[in-house]
């Protein structure tokens, strides 16, 4: 049934897979990094946001970090978290390929304007900072009783 498709000259398959070839080039020569779990520059460490009608929830995934060392500010809505993830290297190797990012980071993320910053926790296990932010009690939704 499809073998009639595979006799096209030219045709539509064979722009497709010049696309294909473009566009590979186009990228490999780019800032990214190969691989599927790759991740552009400049987006260590990954980071989660969820909200809930209580609060918001950053997670940070930076293993390898000293969390006493991190500095996190909350100012104007806007949560910053900067640190360092020091390099694991040992005297003499040559390394063949390298995917573990270290040197220092900055990471910022724009929280909802109902982000309280009087009540702010931060804690770090496994490898994973969660920084939880209460919502404004006036910002919560409020029933109201009908007489």
């Amino acid at each position: 049934m499809f073998g009639s498709l595979r006799n096209f000259e030219g045709g539509l398959f064979d722009d497709f897979r010049r696309l294909e070839r473009e566009m590979d080039q186009l990228f490999s020569n780019g800032p990214w990094t190969g691989g599927i779990r790759a991740s552009a520059r400049g987006s260590y460490p990954p980071i989660n946001v969820g909200v809930t009608p209580e609060r918001v929830d950053v997670y940070l995934f930076a293993a390898g970090v000293d969390p006493k060392k991190l500095e996190i500010t909350l100012h104007q809505n806007l949560l910053t978290i900067k640190g360092e993830r020091r390099p694991m290297r040992e005297e003499g190797a040559q390394y063949y390929r390298r995917e573990r990012f270290d040197g220092e980071f900055h990471r910022a993320v724009n929280l909802p304007d109902d982000a309280d910053p009087e009540r702010v926790e931060a804690n770090y296990q496994d490898g994973v900072l969660h920084v939880a932010i209460q919502r404004q009690e006036s910002a919560k939704p409020r029933q109201i009783e009908v007489k």
